[in-house]
């Protein structure tokens, strides 16, 4: 099952808890999202003027070789964060509208939640994680 479909049919974690198939498609995205340089690379991506970014500037904002940006763009294209067109000899990619959304929905607090377990701490927990 792809991620949009995924993230269609799952319901907010604080509504109903997730079945065992939407639990490992959502866990192989934020694992996806778990490494520095997909970060960066997404946010390069997301941050862009349009919404898209050829492949050489993501090469010269996330001072890697080739291969390894590569390889990264790959994992994110096949959980569903990215995709890609080909324009002559350069790759554009860009975001899968609606997916960091639907990600950012899924984890979303009722409105009633306490701030305590909200999105606001995370700030300061990941402050925390030694480097």
């Amino acid at each position: 099952m792809k991620l949009p479909e995924i993230l269609e049919c799952s319901p907010p974690l604080t509504r109903e808890p997730l079945d065992a198939e939407q639990a490992a498609g959502v866990a192989r995205v934020f694992k996806a999202l778990g490494d520095p340089v997909r970060l960066r690379i997404l946010s390069v991506v997301a941050g862009r003027a349009g919404g898209e970014v050829c492949v050489c500037d993501i090469t010269d904002a996330v001072e890697l070789s080739q291969p390894t940006i590569s390889h990264h763009l790959k994992v994110l294209k096949e959980v569903g964060l990215l995709t890609s067109e080909r324009r002559a000899s350069w790759v554009h990619y860009r975001l899968v509208p609606g997916t960091l959304g639907a990600l950012s929905a899924l984890l979303a607090l009722p409105a009633s939640g306490s701030a305590s377990g909200s999105a606001a701490s995370l700030p300061a927990a990941a402050a925390a994680v030694p480097r």
